[in-house]
């Protein structure tokens, strides 16, 4: 089953030497999923400063600048894994260096046939 892993965190609890090293370590446990035939995707966001959001309503496309919603917690990247259940999805959470100043939130994915590969 795929599951989707939301990196949610503050961006400024980062030092740049520290998200240095988060790159790292996240690099090495997608080498490991990899290897275990886990591994789907993963990348981390640029900063939400960049983001841009767009909607349509009534036929209108507006779009803004920054991200939907204002929270303290910003998504920073993802990992998506295909895994056996959720709970090698919440070993594989617990693995990713984003957990440790914030939050990863498991979201199992519904799979549509006919998606292009």
């Amino acid at each position: 089953m795929k599951y989707m892993l939301l990196i949610y965190a503050n961006e400024q609890a980062w030092t740049e030497p520290e998200r240095q090293a988060c790159y790292e370590e996240s690099t090495e446990v997608a080498r490991q999923l990899k290897a275990r035939g886990q591994f789907v995707a993963t990348s981390p966001l640029q900063p939400v400063a960049t983001a841009t959001s767009v909607q349509v309503r009534g036929g209108k496309k507006m779009v803004h600048d920054g991200p939907f919603a204002e929270t303290r917690e910003q998504l920073g990247g993802f990992f998506m894994i295909d895994v056996a259940n959720l709970d090698e999805a919440i070993a594989v959470a617990a693995r990713i260096p984003g957990a440790r100043k914030g939050t990863v939130e498991i979201r199992p994915v519904v799979e549509l046939p006919h998606l292009p590969i």
